[in-house]
Formats: C-alpha cells, structure tokens, sequence
C-alpha cells in the first residue's frame, strides 16, 4: 500500500508531500489543474515512461520517492533481489531524473539500492495496478483480451502457455530446418560437386607443413648454386686451415702469435689474458675450417632433386593462388571443406528424418495447444459470470458477455482467436465489444475486469484515472460504490470530475493550479516580478470537501453574482455526502471470491498507456 509520496521539481510540482492511508482517495479538481501528474509521479516513481519535459523548468533535476508498505507476499521477491526492507515492512522505491542539454539521465533506487528497469518493472507489477479511460481503445485487441484471459486462469494456464510457446518454437524451428533442407537441395548438389572437387586437388597435393613452400625455396637456391657454393667452400677453408699456394692461412698466422705471445707471458703476466684471447680465436678457426670443408665435401650436384624441388614449388604456388593467398590459409581453408562436406552429405539430418521430426512437434504443439484451449474456455465461463456480475451493479442489469474462443493458425500462444462478445441490452445479439459498446459502458468494463482480477492480483494499490468519464446520474453513482467496495479491499487511487464517486471517498485531495510570484523588481511595486505556475495539492477536510463538491457539480461556488446557484449547490453536495454515509454505513461489502492469490501478469502495454 503507498504510504507516501514526496516530489520534488517535477513538471509543474515544485516541492509536494504527501500521505495516503486505507480506502478510496480521490483527486478532484478543473480540467487542466494537474491530477494526472500525481499519477505520471507514482507511474515515474516505479520505472514508468517520462517526457523531455519531466524536470521542471529552470531547474537541473527531479526527484521522486514513493513509501510503500509491502505485504507478506512480496518479501519473497525482496529476499530474491537481496534488496532488505525498511523497518522490516517498507519500500521506498524513488526515481531521480537529471536534465541534460540533449536528453535526461534517470536513476532508479529501491531502499537506496541502485536497481535497472527490468527490476523496477518486476516490482512496479506487484505494487500497483494503472487504469486509464483510454484503455478503451486497447479493449479491441485481440492479443489484450487473450493476455487478460490467460490472466484471470492464474498459475496452471499461465503455465501451460509457457509449455505451449516452447514447444511452438521447436516446432518452428524443425519447420524452418526442414524447409531449408528441401529448398536448398539443388544448391547443396551443386556446393557438393564444388567440394568435394576442391577437397581432392587439396587431398592430393598432401599438404602438412605450412612453411613447405619456405623450406623449398632456400633448398632450390642451394641446389641451383651447389658447384658456387663448392668452390667457396674450398677457398675459404684454405684461408682459414690451410692454404695449398705457400702462403700461410689464418690458423698458420694466429698459431705464430700464439708462440709468440707464451714466450712473453714467461716474463710478463699482463700479456696472459691476450694469450687466452688468441688461443680461443686459433681453437675457433680452426673449427671453422673443419666445418667448411666439411660442408663443401657433402655439397652435391643433383639436378634431378633439383628438378623435383621446383616442380613441387610450381604445385605449392598455384594451390596458393586458388585457395590462399598462403599455404596456411590452404590448409585451414581443406580442413574447412571436409567439415562442410560431412554435413552436406548426410553427417546432418536428412530431408526425411528432418520432415518426421517436424510432424513429431507438431503433434507435442497440438496436443499442448488443445489442452491450452480446454483451460481457456473453462477460465473463460468463470470470468464470465464473474464479469457479469461485476457489471450488474454497475446500472447495466441485462448484460450479457461472452468470450468467443476460435480457431486460428497455430501461433506461440497457442491456437485460439480470443473475442469478447457484448450485448448490453436484451433482445440485442452478442457483438465485438469494441464495435457496440458505448464510451460510458467500455468505461464500466474497464472498472468490472479490474474488479475481477482485483482478486488475483497481489497489488495492494489500485490507480483510476478518470475511468468514470462519460457516464452521469445512476451509472455515475453505481462506479461510485464500486470504487468504494474496491477501496474495502485495496488501496484505490482516482482522479475524477464526478461529485458522486468524490463523494463516497475516504480521503479527498484538490488539485490545483497557482501562479506564484518568486522575485519581486527594486521599485517592489511587481512590474517586473518573476510569475511561475506550480501544482498544489491540498487534503479536504469536511467542510472543505462540501465547498470542493458544490464546485464539481455546478462551477459557480465562491461568486457572488448567483447566491442561489451556489446554495442549491452547496445543499446537493450535502445531500450527496449524507447518501455516501449512508451507503457506506448500511451497504455490505460484497464478499471476495476464494481465488487463488497469484500474481496475474498482464500485458504491461494495457497498464502503461
């Protein structure tokens, strides 16, 4: 239940607090006054929509806090978020909206816990419920009237809609593979032959080793110089080991320092370390030179290796510029061919396992759906006569209402067509609601289906926004106890024109508009003053709620120029606050059906617009 709600700079509410307790409360005031902001402000406070426009003008940020008392059906959903409550009982669910010079930013918190949209949203669906005159344009749409069926069958047919939506969608799935599969079969034939083409000319060029072709190539450059690179060889082993002209070689010349060098290490130690020096360089040469003329004795000449390796280099690069640009990418790219090749030759389903496990989830779907069907059309007698007697009360003693339940192709939430049918006078036949009945009957089916799932729903709270426009005199009176009845049971929060329904509340609220003056000039005789307009909200008290009344019913109350017209009016609003006493005093609650306390969850499109 809202215990609270505080708004700060928000459209045209500068500062405003507010408490609400148990019953009915309802906000009057003139067309135009502001009463539906209070209700945008619960909307915002909860993760609701909010214009360009929310943030008032001039100022850089709202705010929006809303005290709610949570019952013990929610502390589950607490517990879930790991969000704690407030005094053990409290939510305080609070909205910050932030101007921007391109937009807003939005901050959403529940007891100061910083929580996303999908959160708020979870919450906001147990907390209240929103309706609003213009709903009555949404009351034709069929996929709404399935939605507020489905609803009103609590857990068991919610359930087996969830099983209905999944086996749709496997059924779906296996449908679209199966008509892929027979769609693209002479694609497939042709991707095959291409395939399996390019598969064996990779397959037979034997591909291992990405760096083949590297490896290659510097072996053709050894072999096509293998007579320069002998030669070379032998030379530089002669300057280096042992030079066949007379002249000494390198090791000749580095073994002469070497004496040299360990007759003077006798008589002085400092020439040690350039001894070490050369005998290391003399050691190394040395190996060199065996190592040269080795390499040069195991050079051959083979022109038939030769042959080969160019041949094989010829291969490699043409594979290269059909399936690379690199080997690397010619393997990856075989790899890849032999997967696509198992799949399209029958490592998958074929077309017949394919076609039997399609009409294997239909049959599951089917048999899901009918058994949704048998669960709607028994849900649907129950809201029914519950609807009607709903409506009864409500100045419309010969309705008649029906849910039409008909075949249609098969969809995720099921097989049926829901309509419902409206006959509000006799002898009339039963036709699309939205097609025959008035705005002043749809504003009466609106307020009966909340009635109805007012005993499912686990809200505490409900909203009314002008649900009894276009309707007077007994149908006016007749949503007037309705409302009352509701408000026996839950919160009821309703914006109104009607001084009947204003009268039978429990706590009454005006609405307003002022103009205020924030900043007077220096000569302070207000030339040049700052004027802005600001919502107020006042609580009524008794004699406050007479004069707000007199006012609803005739606009005349505080002027003089008609003495009579206001006390004529004053006298009905008083007559009209000791009917509401009366009804509300002698009138029995009408009892709450045993249904059970689920959460029916509607679409959020209905609630939101």
């Amino acid at each position: 239940m809202l215990l609270s709600l505080r708004i700060e700079n928000f459209a045209l509410i500068d500062h405003l607090e507010l408490t609400f307790g148990s019953g009915l409360h309802v906000l009057t005031g003139e067309t135009g006054a502001g009463k539906s902001i209070i209700l945008d402000a619960i909307d915002a406070a909860l993760g609701g929509k909010v214009t360009g426009r929310a943030v008032r003008t001039g100022e850089e940020r709202a705010t929006i806090e809303a005290t709610f008392r949570v019952n013990d059906l929610l502390r589950a959903w607490f517990e879930k978020e790991q969000i704690d409550l407030l005094d053990e009982n409290l939510a305080v669910c609070s909205r910050e909206i932030v101007a921007l010079g391109s937009g807003q930013r939005n901050r959403s918190r529940i007891n100061g816990v910083l929580v996303n949209k999908q959160q708020m949203e979870g919450l906001r669906d147990r907390l209240v419920e929103i309706t609003a005159q213009g709903q009555t344009v949404q009351l034709g749409q069929p996929s709404l009237q399935r939605d507020w069926l489905d609803s009103y069958g609590g857990v068991a047919l919610l359930k087996q809609r969830e099983v209905v939506s999944q086996a749709f969608v496997r059924y779906q799935q296996a449908s679209q593979a199966l008509e892929k599969r027979r769609h693209s079969e002479q694609q497939r034939l042709q991707q095959l032959d291409l395939f399996e083409y390019q598969l064996q000319e990779l397959n037979a060029a034997n591909l291992a080793d990405p760096d083949e072709l590297d490896h290659l190539e510097q072996e053709r450059k050894r072999l096509s110089h293998s007579v320069e690179l002998q030669q070379q060889s032998y030379q530089a082993y002669q300057a280096l080991y042992q030079n066949e002209t007379g002249e000494d070689a390198c090791a000749d010349l580095l073994g002469k320092a070497e004496n040299l060098l360990t007759d003077m290490a006798r008589y002085d130690e400092q020439v040690q370390p350039i001894l070490d020096i050369v005998t290391s360089a003399l050691a190394l040469v040395e190996e060199a030179g065996q190592q040269i003329n080795a390499y040069g004795d195991d050079l051959e000449t083979d022109p038939q290796r030769l042959q080969e390796v160019e041949e094989r280099i010829i291969e490699l690069k043409q594979i290269c510029r059909k399936y690379g640009p690199t080997l690397t990418e010619a393997i990856a790219l075989q790899q890849n061919l032999q997967s696509e090749l198992e799949e399209l030759t029958g490592a998958g389903q074929s077309i017949e396992e394919l076609a039997e496990l399609t009409e294997t989830r239909k049959a599951l779907f089917v048999e899901a759906s009918d058994h949704l069907t048998q669960l709607r059309k028994s849900t649907a007698q129950g809201l029914e006569s519950r609807l009607v007697a709903e409506l009864k009360p409500l100045a419309m003693e010969k309705v008649q209402f029906q849910v039409g339940i008909t075949p249609i192709s098969p969809t995720a939430s099921g097989s049926d067509r829901i309509t419902y049918l409206f006959s509000p006078n006799p002898g009339e036949p039963l036709q699309p609601l939205t097609e025959i009945a008035s705005g002043g009957e749809m504003s009466r089916f609106l307020l009966a289906l909340q009635a109805c799932f007012s005993q499912v729903d686990s809200a505490e709270t409900l909203v009314f926004d002008e649900i009894d426009v276009g309707v007077s005199g007994r149908v006016a009176q007749a949503i007037a106890e309705k409302l009352y009845h509701l408000g026996r049971h839950h919160q009821v929060l309703c914006v109104t024109h009607q001084p009947i329904v204003a009268a039978m509340a429990d706590q009454h609220f005006n609405v307003a508009k002022q103009v205020v003056e924030l900043r007077k000039s220096q000569n302070g005789n207000g030339a040049d003053a700052d004027l802005r307009t600001i919502v107020k909200v006042t609580p009524l008290d008794q004699e406050h709620r007479r004069q707000e009344l007199a006012q609803l019913a005739s606009g005349q109350v505080g002027s003089s120029e008609n003495a009579t017209t206001e006390a004529a009016a004053i006298a009905f609003a008083d007559s009209l606050l000791a009917q509401a006493a009366s009804l509300q005093g002698v009138q029995a609650v009408p009892p709450v059906a045993e249904l059970p306390k689920t959460r029916a969850k509607r679409a959020k499109s209905a609630r939101r617009s």
